[in-house]
């Protein structure tokens, strides 16, 4: 197995119950839903949602004909199997990020939201993503962004350390890292991206103004003011939709059955032989688990 950078794991977690359902968050999630709408495309064949987690945006793609969540946490996805149910629409896949189990060039669409905070090693993160994306195909990336107003002040104010304004990312918390929005421009272009529209989110996530002003005064206004991101940056979260403007070109149907979407991880050959409880790859012979209608790449089973 090739060595790759640590991963944030989310097993066991209830972070959709504590931050989400709980936590109070409702105008960030509303806000996210209006930027989605804005920048996905009415439709399409194949979708990755990327740190997909308990399927909080799941629902919001639904112009796709296949939806396919990917997190490093089994528990996660099944908690967002309960949250969609199992049905032919959705495929659920235990893996890693940075060994993306996909064929060269499979998808229409992917979705990456909080999820690029983890990434100790970003470039390697998105170079996965634009491997397994067709010609043409659309990447919506959600970022923490390291220039935001907050850490401004603090740094001017001599209360944090770290520059804002330099490109390197930061590490606040162990495996969470904010960015700057040129250092992400910079890693998408090389990649082959183009960036078609980049919009700003979070506008008041401040605890105070979300206690005292109504959610949808916030929201309406925080929709007004995301398409400001396309001149300047400076929220906490910040959204682009980018096109890959080189990529494989993939023939005009789909893979036949899900199984075809896959390669190994470890050598990246396909295809794999579904063998009912495992899906094994011809050319290295690791087995990689089917259990509970997800298909597991984090590990290879035991001999």
């Amino acid at each position: 197995m090739t060595n790759t950078p640590p991963v944030c794991d989310y097993e066991g977690s209830e972070y959709q119950s504590t931050f989400w359902d709980k936590g109070g968050r409702e105008y960030e999630d509303r806000a996210e839903a209006i930027a989605l709408k804005r920048l996905l495309p009415q439709g399409g064949r194949l979708l990755l949602e990327l740190g997909a987690g308990a399927g909080r945006n799941t629902p919001r793609y639904h112009g796709f004909d296949r939806i396919l969540l990917l997190d490093y946490s089994r528990t996660q996805l099944e908690q967002a199997q309960q949250r969609l149910g199992v049905s032919d629409k959705y495929v659920y896949v235990a893996a890693d990020v940075y060994r993306l189990p996909f064929v060269d060039g499979l998808f229409d669409a992917a979705t990456m939201i909080r999820v690029l905070h983890h990434m100790a090693d970003a470039p390697k993160a998105l170079g996965q993503v634009k491997n397994v994306l067709g010609a043409n195909g659309v990447f919506i990336l959600e970022f923490a962004n390291k220039l935001n107003l907050k850490a401004i002040l603090r740094y001017w104010l001599r209360r944090q350390e770290w520059n804002p304004f330099t490109l390197e990312p930061v590490e606040f918390v162990k495996l969470n890292f904010d960015f700057h929005p040129q250092a992400i421009r910079q890693w998408l272009r090389e990649l082959g991206f183009g960036i078609e529209r980049t919009l700003t989110l979070s506008h008041f996530r401040v605890g105070v103004l979300k206690r005292i002003i109504p959610t949808n005064i916030l929201v309406f206004f925080d929709s007004i003011l995301q398409w400001t991101g396309a001149w300047i940056q400076v929220t906490p979260s910040v959204f682009v939709k980018a096109k890959l403007e080189t990529g494989d070109l993939r023939l005009a149907e789909l893979p036949s059955g899900v199984t075809s979407f896959f390669k190994c991880p470890d050598c990246e050959r396909s295809p794999l032989v579904d063998k009912q409880a495992y899906l094994e790859c011809l050319n290295c012979k690791k087995r990689w688990q089917i259990k509970d209608g997800i298909y597991d790449f984090r590990e290879p089973l035991s001999p």
